[in-house]
């Protein structure tokens, strides 16, 4: 093997796509994905992968000063792609103290372990660390996030997510830790924890339940299509520019009601439904506490530097993110059941 790469959150939403990328392109890289398998870490998003001879899974907990040393010690790892957090905003305005020690404590010991791992000898490693668009804080109806917006976030989420993005940059600039850091807009597609807005749509239409929409629907997100963000995420950990930032955007905005009723209209078409089935089941809830008005991307650096670019449009995307679900129903049953949760239990404890 002639690198060693650890992914945290390797067994989340993104982290899981990012784990198959590499191990199927990579077969010279020694993969260990590094997970706490909280409730948005699901080991079946992998088991296509799981017997490869370059992949390692390793459950630990980045909160944990002990385990995180124990494991660099264990494997001198190469590169770290940090993805590991907890994400999901509402969760973050119940219970914000949750997000600060996952989010900001867990990537201090990250950094901490690979500065001593490194030290002296950092040529060719790299430690990227993966944050979101919502550290900008919000937009109006112009305009678009870049790498010099300035940041403003809204959210203990986003607060936390800031933190630890001035953390890896303070780590580049005093100690020379080789870090790299990327913003992504919203992510959609499979394996996605159907607590998020298009997963739990299509559950609730596939079920025939209400799909609660916050206030009026009319805020404004950028959506990417997540096997498009491993693509960018493979090019900048081998090609982006230490100590740089690059911005991930899929430059396709949608306010949340004008989605959910495209949603709509593939779930009829998909489900063989009279026209209107699925959007009779729209419902409108109490807004969420501080909700950002608009997010958007502008990704040129991206684009120009190192030459990526989405491959599909949102409609394209969208389809293939229904059939998906649709196909895979005993996948998404065990994560609304957690039954899940009980077989991974049984192999690595709780």
């Amino acid at each position: 093997m002639t690198k060693t790469i650890f992914i945290t959150g390797g067994a989340g939403f993104i982290g899981s796509h990012v784990v198959r990328l590499f191990v199927n392109k990579y077969s010279d890289y020694r993969i260990v994905n590094i997970d706490k398998l909280t409730y948005a870490g699901n080991l079946e998003n992998l088991k296509d992968i799981e017997n490869a001879p370059n992949y390692i899974f390793e459950k630990a907990d980045i909160v944990n000063t002990e385990q995180i040393n124990n494991l660099f010690a264990k494997y001198n790892p190469d590169g770290v792609i940090h993805l590991a957090a907890e994400s999901h905003v509402d969760r973050s305005i119940s219970n914000p103290t949750e997000f600060i020690f996952t989010n900001i404590v867990g990537t201090v010991n990250l950094l901490n372990a690979a500065r001593n791992c490194w030290k002296g000898n950092s040529e060719g490693k790299r430690f990227y660390h993966i944050s979101t668009d919502e550290v900008y804080g919000s937009l109006g109806n112009e305009g678009f996030f870049t790498e010099e917006t300035a940041y403003d976030p809204k959210s203990p989420y986003s607060a936390a997510k800031a933190s630890s993005d001035h953390l890896v940059r303070a780590y580049n600039h005093t100690f020379g830790l080789p870090a790299v850091i990327s913003n992504c807009s919203n992510n959609y597609g499979p394996n996605h924890f159907p607590e998020k807005l298009i997963p739990l749509a299509i559950n609730n239409i596939k079920n025939m339940k209400p799909i609660p929409i916050y206030g009026k629907g009319e805020n404004v997100r950028d959506w990417l299509f997540v096997l498009d963000h491993a693509r960018a995420i493979d090019i900048i950990f081998h090609k982006g520019r230490t100590g740089e930032t690059y911005n991930i955007g899929g430059n396709n905005e949608w306010t949340n009601i004008a989605l959910i009723k495209k949603l709509c209209e593939v779930m009829d078409k998909k489900l063989d439904r009279k026209p209107g089935t699925s959007a009779s089941l729209i419902t409108f809830v109490q807004d969420r506490a501080g909700h950002d008005l608009r997010y958007a991307i502008d990704s040129t650096k991206l684009m120009t530097e190192l030459g990526w670019k989405p491959s599909l449009k949102f409609e394209e995307g969208l389809e293939k993110t229904v059939d998906w679900y649709l196909e895979n129903e005993e996948w998404l049953d065990n994560v609304v059941s957690g039954g899940y949760q009980k077989y991974y239990e049984d192999m690595y404890g709780k």
